[in-house]
């Protein structure tokens, strides 16, 4: 298995790169997370162009205050933290947009975002939670192509097959030239590695 060494071991060390103003960092942070704040942004009624703007405004804000998030405590959750920076950003849009006449997405994409439930103090309580839609699993899916890199091809094959495809691990290991004991090491190390990049995202 080829890895990068310790960089993004964890969703806490990549924080810690991003305040450390690392450009590696803050690519990974936004292909993770921004595709989250912009189906936040379009759950809020904004039209695709101006979810955009928006989310470009959420990521602006996200490195200005980043150095004041902590992940201590119970409550703590970069999803939720990035979630109230959303809210907050299509809130000042709303504004904005009502100082202009006949402002597009006024007054209905308004009572869209006020039907929005505000988010419990822990932060899970965003719009993916109500719409049922699996934030965790859509971060999950973006973090594997992430770390695909970080993996040799048969490690990756093996992973795949036994975790996505569910193929048991003696058939993947007869397809691979493997032993299913690999196999099953093959898939516990992505997994691990998986688990450690969303620990606390």
């Amino acid at each position: 298995m080829a890895q990068t060494g310790n960089s993004f071991s964890t969703s806490a060390s990549l924080i810690r790169r991003v305040k450390a103003r690392d450009p590696e960092a803050w690519h990974r942070l936004s292909r993770l997370y921004g595709p989250l704040a912009y189906r936040w942004t379009r759950q809020c009624g904004l039209q695709p162009s101006d979810a955009a703007d928006v989310v470009q405004n959420v990521f602006f804000s996200v490195s200005q205050s980043v150095d004041r998030y902590s992940s201590q405590g119970p409550k703590a959750s970069f999803r939720g933290w990035l979630w109230t920076i959303t809210r907050n950003a299509v809130r000042e849009f709303h504004r904005q947009q009502a100082t202009l006449p006949q402002a597009e997405g006024g007054t209905d994409a308004q009572i869209r975002f006020q039907e929005v439930a505000e988010p419990l103090d822990n932060g899970e309580d965003t719009p993916d939670s109500q719409e049922g839609f699996d934030a965790t699993a859509s971060l999950a899916h973006r973090a594997l192509g992430l770390i695909k890199g970080d993996f040799e091809p048969l490690t990756w094959d093996a992973f795949w097959r036994t975790t996505i495809d569910n193929q048991p691990a003696t058939e993947v290991g007869a397809a691979l030239g493997m032993s299913a004991k690999a196999v099953r090491q093959a898939k516990y190390r992505v997994l691990c590695r998986l688990r450690e990049v969303l620990a606390d995202g």
